[in-house]
């Protein structure tokens, strides 16, 4: 699932190619909807981009979003959404229900390539059967439900305002940190690397956590958000998922060595997820058991 950093990288790459230093901001040309399940709004018609110019790219949490002539494209690329840019999309029109391609934006600069074949522009995709993919055409965005129950963004949060967070809450810190009505922006993956180079069990309880250990961990998600979003800065956004695959250490890595200790990087299995961590280095080095009781094996 893309999370803040790539959908930091995603917001620079659109706003290089949108909305260019050296020319006018992208005309939209066309929308295309491949897959009616994508679009989560009717009040506003997707006819109604067209025409009008770009005028801002942002993120919200791990939303994208895109104002455009006065409405705004908020898009949230769940599990297993991508956005796929394309110098030129050919002249070819989408089939609904035919392949991933749920959503398909053209764009046109200054009124150049309108009507031609090499309009550029992206594509919204979506791999597997489940389809969780979303798109929103709004007057504003917090009109997206996931949008306004957004907590604080996690690059936001001074060191005070995390510290009363965790000694609030009762629940798991890997829970918490994936709440995006707590803290916004981190994932499944992300929490798993913040919580390993922080050296605390998924399973630790927020509130349990003494002064140095909240302050460790909060410089410690600052630290590796601001180097990841650093890394994904300026890619091209088919290179992003590759740039977040190579620099992760414990999430997808199960029965790799952990480069910290070498010990052996474990996994616990949920209905719908997994969570992978160092025993060595999170949890004692006692393996974490079953995943509802939250004990030791002993």
């Amino acid at each position: 699932m893309p999370e803040m950093p790539e959908v930091q990288g995603l917001v620079d790459f659109l706003r290089r190619k949108l909305i260019p230093d050296d020319g006018p901001p992208a005309v939209v040309v066309d929308v295309e909807v491949a897959s009616f399940s994508v679009l989560k709004t009717a009040q506003v018609p997707v006819q109604a981009l067209t025409g009008t110019s770009v005028q801002s790219v942002q993120r919200r949490g791990k939303f994208l979003v895109l104002q455009i002539g006065g409405k705004y494209l908020v898009m949230h690329l769940a599990r297993a959404g991508w956005l796929r840019w394309s110098d030129s999309l050919g002249t070819v029109r989408l089939k609904p229900g035919k392949g991933p391609i749920a959503l398909r934006v053209r764009f046109a600069h200054g009124g150049k390539d309108a009507g031609t074949g090499d309009q550029p522009g992206f594509d919204l995709t979506e791999a597997g059967t489940r389809k969780s993919l979303a798109a929103y055409l709004v007057e504003e965005p917090d009109e997206v439900p996931g949008i306004a129950r957004l907590g604080p963004d996690a690059l936001e949060m001074d060191l005070d305002s995390f510290a009363g967070l965790l000694k609030s809450h009762t629940g798991q810190i890997k829970g918490l940190l994936r709440d995006q009505s707590k803290v916004a922006g981190i994932g499944n993956a992300y929490s798993d690397e913040i919580l390993h180079a922080a050296r605390l069990s998924p399973f630790v309880h927020a509130n349990r956590l003494d002064d140095d250990a909240v302050a460790i961990l909060h410089a410690t998600m600052r630290q590796m958000l601001q180097t990841a979003i650093t890394a994904a800065s300026g890619k091209p956004a088919k290179e992003l998922k590759d740039t977040k695959r190579e620099a992760l250490r414990v999430h997808a890595r199960t029965g790799e060595p952990c480069p910290v200790c070498g010990d052996t990087v474990r996994e616990v299995s949920f209905a719908d997820s997994s969570l992978q961590y160092c025993p060595t280095c999170q949890t004692g080095g006692k393996p974490l058991a079953d995943r509802r009781t939250s004990k030791f094996l002993k």
